[in-house]
């Protein structure tokens, strides 16, 4: 599902946008991720976005920002998926620079990823202003690459071993897509959508049960009721699998 086929956030999206326009200095707004890629799932997928700015924010404009997207969350409630980093035009050229971001419904600075640059070039969905191969530097393939088995071994690795998390959806979600849609970047050079991500974990042997719920919740797919020890028993599979994948991906990326 694309954005114009979903009526109520085709509206955020352009509330949003238009909000923009006279609050800061701006260039461009783009969309990346599901909203752009075709595999929008209202309520479900965030509504990931990039505003490109001509100089940085005034404090008097970051604080009329954070105000429009309370209120925007309070009106509306898909906008608790709308997530929007503000970067500057001379700043892009850096994938590792942190950028003013709202994200998960509070201000915070992060970068705009390569994974995210290379959504961009390839299928960014422009909202306003030029595309976004006119504004934002290339990714290469080796770059792409390198994030992606970064990401991997120093982001997702290490929270392993935080058990609390991986009791929760969000989070088996997320690591478990991330991890198939690495190992295609990795194997093939390509990125590849969540819902595409779900065929790549049943090809690498992830725990069916697993993908099946995953799959049933993003996708509203029927499927079982999972009795009360199933999130322990999740947690348990999730852990153990994306560590022994990980790890492999780890010892070839070294190699």
């Amino acid at each position: 599902m694309t954005v114009t086929e979903h009526a109520p956030t085709a509206a955020l999206v352009d509330r949003f946008v238009t909000g923009l326009v006279p609050m800061v200095p701006l260039l461009a707004v783009w969309a990346h991720g599901s909203l752009a890629a075709g595999d929008y799932q209202p309520g479900r997928s965030d509504l990931d976005l990039v505003a490109v700015l001509s100089r940085p924010c005034s404090p008097e404009e970051k604080s009329g920002l954070t105000l429009m997207h309370e209120r925007l969350g309070a009106a509306v409630p898909l906008a608790a998926k709308l997530h929007c980093g503000y970067v500057v035009t001379t700043e892009l050229d850096d994938p590792a620079r942190p950028h003013l971001a709202w994200a998960h419904e509070e201000v915070t600075h992060r970068p705009i990823t390569p994974v995210t640059r290379r959504e961009l070039h390839e299928f960014g969905l422009v909202l306003y202003g030029p595309p976004p191969a006119t504004l934002l530097p290339p990714v290469t393939d080796e770059e792409l690459a390198g994030f992606v088995a970064w990401d991997l071994r120093e982001f997702w690795r290490p929270l392993l071993d935080r058990p609390d998390l991986w009791l929760r959806d969000i989070w088996v979600d997320a690591a478990m897509l991330t991890l198939a849609r690495a190992t295609v970047t990795l194997r093939e050079g390509r990125l590849v959508t969540k819902h595409r991500a779900l065929a790549v974990l049943r090809e690498m042997g992830a725990p069916t049960r697993i993908v099946d719920d995953i799959e049933r919740r993003r996708y509203a797919r029927p499927g079982p009721v999972q009795d009360d020890g199933w999130p322990t028993l999740r947690a348990e599979l999730t852990v153990a699998f994306l560590a022994s994948e990980i790890d492999a991906v780890s010892g070839r990326s070294r190699a």
